[in-house]
Order: C-alpha cells, then structure tokens, then sequence
C-alpha cells in the first residue's frame, strides 16, 4: 500500500453520496422568495416548492412508502409532475413517471411490472388508469391530481386522496433520507416499446446528478434563466432538468398542452429565454400560422433531441430568432449525451452548410466518458473518415443501471464493457457523429444499404411538406425500396409525382422512393414517428394484394 491509501480514508466529512436533491435543498435556503415554478395563475416560490415536496415525501411514509418502493405518476407537465421528482426520492424510494399517451394495456404493464405502490395521477387519465387498474392483482393507492386546467369532460374521481389534501397530511419538518449510496435507484423510465412491452430503464443518483451538472455546461446555461417547459418530464426525468433548474434558480414555466399559439404567448408573456423539445416541437413552432406566432423580444435558446431533424427546421427556427443546438441520447443515457458544439471557423460557411452541420449529433457532453461508433462484430471504432457506418457506443457514469428484472437484456445491451445504442452513424474527421438511421431502419435494396435519414431529409427541404418518414417497402426484384410518407404543411399541396422529382434532383435513382403516401405521421408523446405502424400498415397493404 502506498502513502496515498494510507489514512486517507472515506469519511462522513470528505465524501457524501451525490443526489440532485440537494439542489433544491441550496435553492431554497439561498433564494427562499424567488419564483419557482408558474402555472397559470399558480405561482410558487422555492421556499414553497421545498416545503411541499417536504411535506409530500413526508405524507407518503406515512402511508407506507419505504426506501427501494416505486412511486408512480402519471400527468404533463405541471407543478405535481415537478414536485414528484423530489418529494419520492426524499422517502428513498424510485419515481416512475408514465408516458401520458400510452394505452390501458400499456400503463396496467408498467403498474405491475414496476410493484407501483402509490399511483398520483391527473384526473384527466381517469379512464385509461380505471382500465389499467382491472388487470391487477394487488390494490394500489390512488391520489388524484384535480388540475382545473385539464380536459375533465368524463372525467371521474377514484383517488383515496386528491393531490392537495394528501400533501397535508405530512409535516413541513420531515427530515428527508439522503441515499447512503449514489448508485441507489432514483427514479424509473420505461421505453417506448415499439416491439413488445416497454422495458424499465433504472437511474441511479450519481447519474442523475451528473446529467443535471453537465447539461449546464454543455448548453451554457446562467443562473435564474426562464425556461418554459416543453419536454415531457416523463421522458428521461424530463432529460433531468427538473433537478437542473433548481440548482440554478430559475423560474420553470410548465405548459399543459404543446400548442404554437400558447408556446409563443408564454415566451412573450414570461420573457422566456430557454426551451427544450422534440423536433415535432420546432416544426410546430417553425410552421405555425401567421397570426398564431409574436415576435420575439430576445433571442431564445433551444436545445431538440430524439430522431435527428432535418437541417430545414434549423434554419426556419434561426429565421423566427431562436438559436437551436441538436443533442443525442436515449432513454438508458438519462437522456443527451452528445451535443453539436459550434466551432467559430463554421461563422462563414453558407446558410445550408451551417445547418447541414447543426443537424449532426455531435461531440460528447462533459458529463460522458466515451462516446464512439465502433463495429459492432469487432468491437473496433470505425474510420473517422464521415463515410463508415458503425454503431453508436456510449460508456460512463450516466450510463443506466440497466433494464428493471430483465437480466438477459441488460447483458446483452452492455455486452463488451459499451451501451449499445442500436443508432447507425458515421464518424467525422473532425470527432463529430453523425446518425445516419436506426439499425432496423436500414433499407437494403438490391444489396445496397440506404439511410432513411438522408432521403427524410431531403423531402423535408420541399416548401409543402411538414414532416416525412421514410421505411422499406417489400419489393420483388430488389427486396426493399424506399416508401415516403408525408405529412404537408397548412394549406399546401405536393403530388406524388412532383415528390419524387423534387428527390431526383439531388439523391441517387436507387435512394428516391418508389411510393409516396400522404397523410398525417403516427407519433410517440416525444414527437418520434412511429415507423413501426407505417411498416405495419406497408405490410398489410401488401398482404391484400397479394390475394
């Protein structure tokens, strides 16, 4: 042993498990009267935000919540929603934060699966809970959140408590458990589960923490910024900045439902500076009518991840006066961990070439050790040479734990020391990924490979079209060809011939697609499209067909 590990040991007074919880715990007793969160007419403070959290985490060991129980809740993104992120973890138990937009079958799984003991959930959701809640096999305690601001036509109560009531019966003067170790669960997410049932991808402390610091970094993010929320906080914790804005006091401005009309009225109203969302989120605000859209005071700063937009809506957004940065991630990364950062010699490139780069996923953030696209069979990073498809590998301390009671699949998803994403990319020269498609999103037409990316992208640039979505259709002579689905923007028209010219002009004859179908896009609550339904619906086409 050397001098270095001698009587230097790990003590209460050198080394304290990290949790983002402490950042509320700092915000309140620094800036106790600052606005925390608005909502409407409700308006709270961070004193007030802490002291209910408090008082919730204290209210839910009362009945019975413990250290290891999962908590669930299912509601937008308003102050409950918030506050959950503090008040469960403060008992040591888990927050799962359940996708709004699923169906019963879907959330009566996730229930199950998760042992929910608590489930808090928005009136709103009376009917797909009440359907849910038939399939299981153990009573769980129901608190309803009666939001005035919610869609309650139909709507009934089940609750053993509403939201408000229960948080009083806990006491301000709750001492709140710390975790005695940062790899204690914090909270847990479930997939979208496009091919099967969702699987539970389980955060620790340490990572949540992690995220929630590096994400200021990356993004350079000031003390006491107002950010509207946009981002589903049941998606990746609300990539983790439901404990960011805490650490930097800012005012988070929630909205219930993702319209242009409102997004701009809030920005206008709140002086917003920051938002995140989906690329579905910038096409709704890129595409909005005239007279729902308010010229902006400031330049506003946001940040869109998930399927990588096409380089169209970066320069819509700029044109509006927002200023977009693309970042890359997944539901087992907590969410971004590449970012594309902006280097000064790109200032005098042309309008298209700067946002052709914007579009790329990037460099990895200071939070994340390794990020590499390396061959899957050999396990050896790929060329940089912006050419070589390789598969898109991550390493590091936000890192998920790994898949909830499913052994097998966490293996196999971190088989030789990586997380294996299941994104296909190529490596730039200059250390930048750049996706090129999901592996099973590969069209393989007569032996060549085509990334559905390139040839979405391409059909977005048309002026009519909103959103498209590329998948492979079965083809006798070549296997697989691509098949365009595209939603046109208000009030435009496109032919189908006109479609495929426009993709001629610059894509290869193999790469244009052979049917183009019009219609609107099937989508995730995050704003992916869910290409696995277009393919159904590709397949089932075919099958009548053949008959």
């Amino acid at each position: 042993m050397d001098d270095y590990n001698k009587n230097l040991e790990k003590n209460n007074a050198n080394f304290v498990p990290l949790t983002p919880i402490t950042f509320l715990e700092r915000t309140k007793d620094i800036y106790p009267n600052y606005e925390s969160i608005i909502y409407k007419k409700r308006v709270y403070t961070w004193k007030q935000t802490y002291d209910r959290c408090v008082r919730f985490a204290s209210a839910l060991e009362k009945y019975g919540v413990k250290l290891g129980d999962t908590v669930s809740i299912m509601a937008p993104n308003i102050p409950e929603l918030f506050e959950a992120h503090y008040s469960v973890p403060m008992t040591g138990a888990v927050l799962n934060a359940i996708n709004t937009r699923l169906d019963s079958n879907t959330v009566g799984y996730i229930l199950k699966h998760s042992d929910a003991k608590i489930l808090i959930v928005d009136r709103q959701f009376y009917n797909v809970v009440k359907k849910a809640m038939e399939g299981l096999d153990k009573k769980i305690l129901i608190i309803d959140i009666d939001d005035k601001q919610a869609d309650l036509k139909n709507a009934g109560s089940f609750g053993q408590f509403e939201y408000e009531s229960f948080l009083k019966e806990g006491d301000v003067n709750y001492v709140w458990k710390r975790p005695k170790d940062e790899w204690q669960s914090i909270s847990l997410n479930y997939t979208s589960g496009t091919t099967g049932n969702p699987k539970g991808v389980v955060y620790h402390h340490r990572g949540a923490y992690l995220m929630s610091t590096g994400s200021v970094v990356a993004w350079n993010m000031p003390n006491c910024i107002n950010f509207l929320y946009t981002v589903p906080m049941f998606h990746c914790n609300g990539w983790c900045y439901p404990w960011t804005l805490a650490m930097l006091h800012a005012r988070v401005i929630c909205i219930r439902n993702i319209k242009a009309k409102e997004i701009f009225d809030l920005i206008d109203e709140h002086n917003v500076t920051h938002f995140g969302g989906a690329p579905i989120v910038l096409n709704i605000i890129a595409n909005a009518p005239k007279d729902e859209q308010k010229p902006l005071k400031r330049k506003v700063y946001v940040l869109t991840a998930a399927s990588p937009p096409p380089s169209i809506i970066f320069k819509k957004m700029e044109a509006l006066g927002f200023e977009v940065m693309h970042v890359y991630g997944l539901t087992e990364t907590y969410g971004h961990i590449t970012q594309c950062a902006w280097n000064k010699e790109w200032n005098d490139l042309t309008e298209d070439e700067k946002a052709d780069i914007n579009a790329r996923q990037g460099v990895r953030y200071p939070n994340t050790e390794d990020v590499e696209v390396m061959n899957p069979e050999t396990m050896k990073p790929v060329p940089h040479d912006g050419k070589t498809m390789g598969e898109i590998m991550i390493r590091g301390n936000v890192v998920m734990k790994g898949y909830f009671k499913d052994k097998e699949a966490t293996e196999k998803s971190m088989k030789g020391g990586w997380f294996h994403s299941g994104d296909l990319a190529v490596m730039h020269p200059n250390g930048y990924v750049q996706i090129k498609d999901r592996s099973k999103d590969i069209i393989i037409s007569g032996g060549e490979n085509i990334s559905s990316i390139e040839i979405e992208n391409t059909i977005a640039k048309h002026p009519s079209v909103s959103l498209a979505a590329v998948v492979a259709k079965p083809d006798e002579k070549w296997e697989e060809v691509p098949c365009a689905f595209i939603e046109l923007a208000p009030e435009k028209k496109a032919t189908e011939e006109e479609i495929i010219k426009f993709c001629r002009e610059t894509l290869a004859g193999f790469k244009v697609p052979k049917k183009i179908v019009f219609g609107e896009l099937p989508k995730t609550s995050t704003g992916k499209i869910k290409k696995f339904e277009l393919r159904k619906k590709l397949r089932r086409w075919t099958e009548v067909r053949s008959r």
